[in-house]
């Protein structure tokens, strides 16, 4: 039986109003949507500082960029320009402010509910699923909402292209390292990445160091050059050229930031460092992985596909709590004491050994 093309929507909305690492893994369910009704037209509503991450994506017809703070005034004029434009809409966050742009935009609107919130919620959603923060990846999670949509699951995490090519100082083979997280919490000693950046060196890899132009990104970059003879790209390239420069490289290390994910959706050798948070949520999810379980485990390091999860050591780990002093400026022991060695010898291990997607060596 034949579906009838005038029932299928034609404008398509999907909000992710959070971080950069949360819109990086909503694109599967873009591309689900894309892949699903070709003819229809997909825009993404997210916040202004992320909307790179979607640079040159080619399931989405625009990017609709938000800012994160902003007065009742200018929500509402969002809300008035967003009025009834689509057919249906997919809020991939549990929270009001995400669903109430799906509920004005979308003729039907597809979303999250976490447990505990109040059932006045609900009626902002045509169907919704329980929102799982523990034991679902966030890839997993969004596409639950392609299950409410009767649609099938793709699962690539798409990164985005600047299509450009290396700068000029940087000659294959490459290691990128990406030392500072958002937050302190996440953060490894910048003595290991010294000793990190000169073992792989001496493998005869150019090491190239990268970060926000953040100033304190850029000084911690700075300082690993000056110990190590890396390469600092520190704040000289957006989320677009790193993805560029990611493809290309014969290995990157980084802790749970966005670049991470960049990396494992581009097929590079990847070593995820994790401390305090959770890998069943936030691993790296590897190129090409299908599963709808997590790829990764609670506690415990691993290898699958192209990423290596490296967990710092501890009963406490991950205890998922903003560092040893619970806010995220301070630090987390369970990487800071992960020594170097343990570090470099993961690295070299990605070098020497190809795993295919869903751990299967070859």
């Amino acid at each position: 039986m034949r579906t009838d093309p005038s029932t299928l929507p034609q404008r398509v909305l999907v909000v992710c109003t959070r971080r950069i690492g949360d819109v990086l893994l909503a694109t599967p369910l873009i591309r689900s949507i894309h892949r699903a009704w070709p003819q229809a037209d997909i825009d993404a509503l997210v916040f202004s500082g992320t909307a790179d991450i979607l640079s040159g994506n080619p399931d989405l017809a625009r990017v609709i960029a938000v800012p994160e703070r902003s007065s009742w005034q200018g929500r509402l004029c969002e809300l008035h320009r967003l009025w009834n434009t689509y057919d249906l809409a997919f809020s991939c966050i549990p929270s009001d402010r995400a669903r109430i742009y799906g509920w004005a935009g979308g003729r039907r609107h597809f979303g999250m509910l976490a447990a505990g919130e109040s059932a006045s919620k609900r009626w902002l959603l045509s169907a919704a699923t329980p929102f799982d923060n523990l034991d679902i990846h966030t890839v997993s999670m969004n596409l639950k909402l392609a299950d409410l949509a009767g649609i099938a699951r793709r699962s690539e995490v798409v990164p985005p292209a600047a299509g450009g090519g290396l700068p000029t100082a940087i000659y294959p083979p490459f290691a990128v390292l990406h030392p500072y997280p958002k937050f302190a919490y996440k953060m490894w000693t910048e003595e290991g990445w010294s000793a990190l950046a000169r073992a792989l060196q001496e493998r005869g890899l150019q090491v190239v160091l990268t970060a926000s132009n953040q100033s304190n990104e850029v000084a911690c970059c700075e300082r690993i050059a000056m110990n190590s003879g890396a390469l600092s790209q520190a704040g000289r390239l957006s989320l677009p050229q790193t993805a560029d420069l990611l493809q290309r490289a014969a290995l990157f290390i980084g802790t749970d930031t966005a670049v991470t994910h960049l990396a494992a959706a581009s097929g590079t050798p990847t070593v995820a460092l994790f401390g305090p948070s959770n890998p069943v949520k936030w691993g790296p999810w590897p190129q090409g992985w299908g599963g709808e379980q997590s790829p990764w485990a609670r506690v415990g390091s691993g290898r699958q596909g192209n990423v290596y999860l490296l967990q710092g050591l501890g009963d406490c780990v991950p205890c998922r709590l903003e560092g040893c002093d619970r806010h995220v400026g301070s630090l987390s022991r369970c990487l800071q004491e992960v020594p170097a060695r343990r570090v470099i010898d993961a690295s070299l291990s990605m070098l020497t050994t190809h795993v295919a997607p869903n751990g299967s060596a070859s």
